[in-house]
């Protein structure tokens, strides 16, 4: 039997109300305080996204003639303390966000990280907690560093698995008790349909694209 559509529908308390953004959309400072290049910051804008995205034309790097809106994108990452106050003023009970990756290993294998990177989210967590705001995180959202593209080919690669854990180990760490909730991928079945942006994965003339994949 279907709901009484005339019946009040409610929200339990303490849902969780608010908005989301991922670093490779919001924080522009591509190459600030020691952050790497990650996939994300050379897709640009035009004809070549698409055959870019999906791993079907190779750009490892910025080239004349094309606008890169990742790179500078809003800014947040120089100005999050006024968006957050926005935020707060909306009444946002929380705030999906992502990690850049780089920003934290700048190529990706390193065996430390990188001090700015883990401080620059350490201060916009805290921030977030200032105006109640409970921040929901996502370790990984359309983001990898270049390094890893070009020498191990992405997540085609199983040492992938060693970088990722090291990655995540250090944020659990770092941020224990200012953040509560994790998101491992975003929308991992772009691996699929975006393979460059989901995944880091270019192919060679050729190649069994559908066997790299999965």
């Amino acid at each position: 039997m279907g709901r009484d559509m005339t019946e009040k529908l409610t929200f339990p308390d303490g849902f969780l109300w608010g908005g989301a953004t991922a670093a490779n959309q919001c924080e522009g400072a591509y190459d600030a305080d020691g952050r790497g290049l990650a996939n994300v910051d050379v897709v640009p804008i035009g004809e070549d996204r698409l055959a870019i995205i999906t791993g079907k034309k190779k750009m490892f790097d910025f080239e004349e003639g094309y606008f890169y809106p990742a790179k500078e994108a809003i800014d947040m990452y120089h100005r999050f303390k006024e968006d957050i106050a926005l935020f707060g003023e909306m009444g946002f009970k929380t705030y999906r966000l992502s990690i850049a990756w780089s920003r934290i290993f700048p190529k990706g294998d390193e065996l430390e990280p990188n001090e700015a990177g883990l401080k620059f989210y350490e201060d916009l967590f805290k921030e977030c907690h200032k105006y109640g705001i409970e921040p929901l995180v996502t370790i990984t959202h359309f983001d990898c560093p270049m390094y890893l593209i070009e020498q191990y080919g992405g997540w085609r690669s199983r040492k992938m698995l060693e970088c990722y854990e090291r990655l995540c180990r250090t944020l659990f760490t770092r941020y224990k008790g200012l953040v509560k909730y994790w998101l491992t991928f975003n929308e991992i079945n772009m691996i699929l349909h975006a393979p460059f942006m989901g995944a880091g994965l270019c192919f060679e003339e050729g190649e069994n694209e559908e066997q790299v994949k999965y």
